[in-house]
């Protein structure tokens, strides 16, 4: 893996992470919320295998990137597009798990003459989509943070600094602990060995210069996204478990109904987690299979 940094059009800083198959055609990744790019290596090898080379990221605000308080989802195309220039890279697809969901989305419908694909885990729906309660079977937890993103930055940001914090004291097997609320029996029996010690070394990476990303996803995500979801214009791929307790199963199947061409996946014995486990290399083929 090499990491690097590049400076964006406006002068921001975005940490990259490019992996997998140096030759091979590129595939964006977007992280969850709160995360980084830093990724599973196990995951690397099987993008590798399929002739994928993988540029994360750290979103603004996040590990080493630049904050830009205010941010709205759509900047992710302006943010991209920098970065695919400075790498030569002209054709891409997306993908992008949880809070990453809507900004691979976002690139569908923003970087279409270059995007050939998007693929999309757990996404939660535009906050003011009808015919949803988006708080409707989330865990406490994200009942807890989404309540407090609705109220504003200085009611959300105190109660990011004590959820940072205890995820910076948890050990990585203690970590689905400090997740209680959130994960399912079929998330919690993911969340340990190595892929407990990758989130964890992921978060806190996310979390090393503060809770600046974490808070502007949150507040990016509670008012409009800054595109529409009928503008998307690639293929679109959708995959969402029936047991999430942090994006519910409603969102993906109020998103399946409303994207242009979508390939809708609602895997009910899953949950957050576990889809990107189980079904990984078939989404990179998905991926792949566009190009």
């Amino acid at each position: 893996m090499s990491e690097r940094d590049i400076t964006l059009r406006d002068g921001r800083t975005l940490h990259i992470y490019d992996e997998g198959d140096p030759d091979g055609v590129v595939v964006v990744e977007h992280h969850g919320t709160p995360g980084s790019g830093l990724s599973y290596p196990p995951d690397v090898e099987l993008a590798r295998e399929r002739g994928l080379r993988l540029i994360g990221y750290d979103r603004a605000g996040y590990g080493g990137s630049t904050a830009k308080p205010g941010r709205e989802v759509a900047d992710i195309a302006n943010d991209i597009e920098d970065v695919l220039d400075e790498l030569g890279v002209e054709q891409f697809a997306s993908l992008g798990g949880s809070g990453g969901g809507p900004h691979t989305l976002a690139l569908g419908a923003l970087l279409a003459d270059r995007c050939v694909a998007t693929a999309s885990i757990a996404s939660p729906t535009p906050w003011e989509a009808e015919g949803i309660v988006q708080m409707a079977g989330m865990g406490e937890q994200n009942v807890e943070e989404f309540t407090a993103a609705l109220a504003g930055q200085e009611v959300l940001e105190p109660l990011l600094e004590r959820e940072a914090a205890s995820i910076r004291a948890a050990s990585a097997e203690d970590l689905k602990d400090v997740l209680a609320t959130l994960l399912p029996p079929v998330d919690r029996a993911v969340m340990t060995g190595d892929r407990a010690e990758h989130s964890k070394a992921n978060m806190d990476r996310a979390l090393e210069n503060g809770v600046a990303g974490w808070r502007d996803d949150d507040l990016a995500f509670v008012k409009p996204w800054g595109f529409d979801l009928d503008g998307i214009r690639v293929p679109v791929l959708l995959w969402q478990g029936g047991q999430d307790l942090m994006v519910p199963v409603a969102h993906g199947k109020w998103l399946a109904e409303r994207i242009p061409g979508v390939e809708p996946h609602i895997s009910e014995p899953d949950g957050h987690l576990s889809i990107a486990v189980g079904r990984l290399g078939e989404i990179y083929d998905w991926l792949r299979s566009h190009f």
